[in-house]
């Protein structure tokens, strides 16, 4: 039977099976991905050197029309000299959303506030700060695009791909009227979803951690604790918490316990209980890592529904991370475990 066989760019978050029904896919690792790089020749050098990857040159002020002329641009890579103003960062990221683009960005650290604020939402952003080659070469592997060779059969019926496209869209419709009906949802506990049904005991844990309803309604009022007086208390006991695995560091090498994962959860959990705002920056020094691994766990932890982005109220330039509902509630049931 005659085949065609067909080069396909993924977005690396869907399987192969998603370019279609039927479709017989497979991974094409010798795909070159097209990377537009606003900063010096050295660096575009070095980037060049990197497996798989074409690169092209522009300077900062130009970035945006060039990038808008190139039919085809999979990743834009920002390591200008000095730092970009928010307007041009902002421009070049409305042209990377609409050009399907991932975007790298080498910043320093006293702009990454300011920068992280413009940077939309539906943009995917590998932050670097202060990076080296190991660095820049990680970058490069997440921003990459993820290719299909997929074989489709030329021959096939057109009424065939109809009703194809009619399963899959029933199939969706279907999944969706079980997220309604109340199925449970696989996922991180912790994560922000429905709370788990009433008639489920809170020792099942299927649904979202949640810490028990606490009905003071019946004690005298003279043990009725404040709810201020609990929180300050909680927060002493968290922010003692962080200070002695600092204190680790004075007897260790730091590298041994890094856990940075640990130490924002610990931070943004003692500055939602002093009803504190907390900063990108502030929370990548509370990580006791590099800033672009801070940078990359906060990403993650985002991903996970862990960690919220909240803009400044007072400052649009500027953005807040914050913990989710369900990792708030989780990291409450962990301290009053530790209290019992």
């Amino acid at each position: 039977m005659e085949q065609a066989i067909q080069i396909r760019p993924g977005s690396g978050d869907f399987p192969p099976s998603a370019f279609g029904a039927g479709a017989d896919t497979e991974s094409t690792p010798g795909a070159v991905s097209s990377l537009l790089l606003v900063g010096s020749r050295m660096r575009a050098d070095e980037l060049a050197a990197m497996d798989r990857v074409r690169v092209s040159c522009v300077e900062a002020a130009e970035a945006a029309d060039h990038l808008r002329a190139r039919p085809i641009t999979d990743i834009l890579w920002l390591a200008s000299k000095e730092a970009i103003e928010p307007e041009t960062f902002a421009a070049l990221c409305g042209v990377a959303v609409a050009k399907s683009c991932r975007l790298v960005c080498e910043a320093p650290f006293g702009a990454l506030d300011r920068l992280m604020a413009v940077a939309p939402g539906a943009l995917r952003v590998e932050w670097l700060v202060d990076a080296d080659a190991t660095d820049r070469f990680v970058a490069l592997a997440a921003a990459r695009r993820e290719w299909y060779r997929a074989m489709h059969e030329v021959t096939r019926d057109p009424a065939m791909e109809r009703i194809d496209q009619l399963q899959e869209e029933v199939a969706r419709i279907s999944r969706l009227l079980g997220e309604l009906a109340g199925q449970p949802r696989v996922g991180l506990p912790g994560t922000p979803a429905s709370y788990a049904p009433a008639n489920e005991g809170f020792g099942d844990y299927t649904g979202q951690v949640r810490a028990p309803a606490r009905d003071f309604a019946a004690m005298p009022r003279s043990f009725v604790p404040e709810e201020r007086t609990i929180d300050r208390q909680r927060a002493k006991a968290v922010r003692r918490m962080l200070r002695q695995r600092r204190m680790r560091e004075q007897y260790f090498p730091a590298d041994l316990f890094a856990d940075p994962a640990w130490d924002m959860l610990l931070d943004l959990y003692a500055a939602r209980l002093e009803r504190q705002p907390v900063s990108v920056s502030s929370l990548c020094i509370a990580a006791a890592v590099p800033a672009t691994t801070a940078l990359r766990w906060i990403k993650t932890m985002t991903d996970a529904g862990l960690f919220l982005r909240e803009a400044d109220p007072l400052d649009g330039r500027r953005i807040f991370i914050a913990l989710s509902e369900g990792a708030a509630d989780a990291m409450a049931r962990y301290c009053e475990a530790l209290e019992e």
